[in-house]
């Protein structure tokens, strides 16, 4: 892989890790800051419902940080780009749609496959 296209990577992966950690900044601000008691019941629930679909949203990016942290240190090592499993380049659709993946299109649907049983 060109060394244009890794740079181009590791900035998309710095600041998608740093979008989340801001993310998860926030969601805690406004948590501290949005505890005001409400008197209807229906707005203490939208609120609650609100919060448990913000927290989802933040465990989801709790999983994926450790994913890009790993994407960064393969373009360090200078694996970024070839998969984990079988060694061949992984395709520059899937590497686009999908920068912390470590596996090509191939090695993935077995992975899936095996996994369903």
């Amino acid at each position: 892989m060109r060394k244009q296209e890794l740079m181009r990577y590791r900035k998309e992966l710095e600041s998608q890790l740093a979008e989340l950690a801001h993310h998860g900044t926030a969601t805690i601000h406004e948590m501290e800051d949005g505890g005001e008691e409400l008197p209807d019941p229906n707005d203490r629930a939208s609120r609650e419902s609100e919060i448990e679909n913000e927290l989802r949203l933040r465990d989801r990016d709790r999983k994926l940080m450790p994913k890009i942290q790993k994407a960064l240190a393969r373009i360090e090592a200078g694996t970024f780009g070839l998969c984990s499993s079988c060694g061949q380049p992984i395709g520059t659709a899937r590497l686009r749609a999908r920068p912390v993946t470590d596996l090509c299109i191939d090695c993935k649907r077995e992975a899936e496959r095996a996994e369903r049983g």
